[in-house]
């Protein structure tokens, strides 16, 4: 009985003890469950470091997303004179020697043609400024006698001249003074860096595209090759209908201003040609301006005719002239070519615009050599004609299934 008391007592004394008492391997398992993994610690530098770089790039392209633009239109230039460029070369001239040809005379040319309309729009400018005081007499004249008013030049030059809104244009102009100065100097800079760019990449077309092989397998070579000349052909067969465009439209403007007896009306026709076509969405509008204020000079109404032509102009080329033109050099459909120029505007502005076209076909020529074309089934649908025994087939399969409804069902369903 006394060891049985004893025996009971032990245990009462071990039910008692504190839990802190239990076992080493019981409280070692319990501080392994709530330590913390290891690669937990790692995961997370990981992502943050991830972010950062995110971060960073995103800050870098927001940064330099002016000079690769720059970059594109420079890559498309190069593209643009490589087939003169090329030309020259293969005929023993040394490629950066042809390369520097080509650009001093399309800069020439440019140069030529700013300096001939400054001159010209400089002494439109003068002699409208000196016959102002006519044209607003005649102006004056004609809103008396239609309106039934009684305006004098000289009450319309004293509200002009104390307007609240030409005292704050005066001001805006004279503040605004240094940033057009600013903008000038920025514009230089990205003309003077678009033609850098380009020169090297017309200059050392072949170094960069045996560079550019040079990493890649023998494969991925012809078709970047490939892919190479695509672009060349289809970014001068662009440059090529928007040439004709402008001739065109230099032509139509010609007839049209020596009709009206307006002035200078070649140097005019030239100059609505090259912008409308090479300056995207605003340059039909800012080509037509000019000849409007020479026209104004000539006839205020004159200026309401030149307007009326350029809208309907514009309107005949974007529905006719420029869908046709546009498919048969760059080969791709009128309705893919607006696209394009609509998408390439949301993305880059007038630059996305002006070289959505040439990328599209390049793009859509180099795919075109992946997709694996089939025989078109010998069917009056694909034309678009309908079947005329469409009918009659489906009459059939109606009779058909109302002999078999009245046959009933088979013997052997009814037991």
């Amino acid at each position: 009985m006394a060891e049985t008391d004893k025996t009971e007592q032990g245990t009462r004394a071990q039910d008692a003890s504190p839990p802190s008492a239990l076992p080493p391997a019981r409280v070692g398992g319990s501080l392994g469950r709530s330590r913390m993994p290891r690669w937990l610690p790692r995961a997370m530098v990981l992502a943050l470091a991830l972010y950062a770089c995110f971060q960073l790039g995103s800050w870098a392209f927001h940064q330099l997303v002016g000079l690769l633009i720059n970059i594109l239109i420079a890559f498309f230039l190069a593209l643009a004179i490589e087939p003169a460029v090329g030309r020259m070369a293969a005929r023993g001239m040394r490629r950066g020697l042809a390369t520097f040809i080509v650009f001093l005379a399309v800069i020439a040319f440019g140069a030529g043609f700013v300096v001939l309309l400054g001159s010209m729009l400089a002494g439109q400018i003068v002699d409208m400024v000196e016959d102002f005081p006519k044209y607003l007499d005649s102006v004056i004249r004609w809103i008396n006698s239609t309106f039934h008013t009684d305006l004098s030049r000289v009450e319309v030059q004293d509200s002009l001249l104390r307007s609240d809104w030409l005292r704050r244009y005066v001001q805006n102009s004279a503040s605004g003074v240094l940033d057009i100065s600013t903008t000038v100097l920025g514009g230089l800079f990205k003309v003077l860096t678009i033609f850098l760019f380009s020169f090297y990449f017309a200059a050392d077309g072949p170094r960069l595209r045996r560079t550019l092989c040079s990493v890649l397998p023998p494969a991925k070579q012809a078709e970047v090759l490939r892919a190479w000349e695509i672009a060349v052909d289809k970014t001068g067969g662009y440059l090529y209908s928007r040439g004709l465009m402008a001739l065109i439209s230099g032509v139509a403007h010609y007839i049209l201003l020596e009709i009206l007896g307006v002035p200078y009306a070649p140097a005019l026709a030239v100059w609505v040609g090259l912008v409308s076509q090479f300056i995207p969405t605003i340059g039909t509008y800012l080509a037509g301006a000019l000849p409007m204020l020479i026209a104004f000079t000539v006839n205020p109404w004159y200026a309401l005719w030149v307007l009326g032509f350029v809208v309907i102009y514009q309107q005949f080329e974007n529905y006719v002239l420029q869908p046709k033109l546009t498919s048969k050099t760059v080969d791709i459909h009128p309705a893919v070519a607006f696209g394009s120029v609509v998408a390439g505007t949301a993305l880059l502005g007038a630059v996305g615009a002006l070289i959505a076209i040439p990328a599209v076909a390049t793009l859509q020529a180099f795919l075109g050599a992946y997709v694996k074309r089939y025989a078109v089934t010998d069917d009056p649908r694909v034309h678009g004609h309908r079947r005329r025994d469409g009918g009659r087939a489906l009459a059939r399969l109606r009779g058909v299934i109302r002999a078999k409804r009245d046959e009933g069902p088979p013997p052997g369903d009814g037991a």
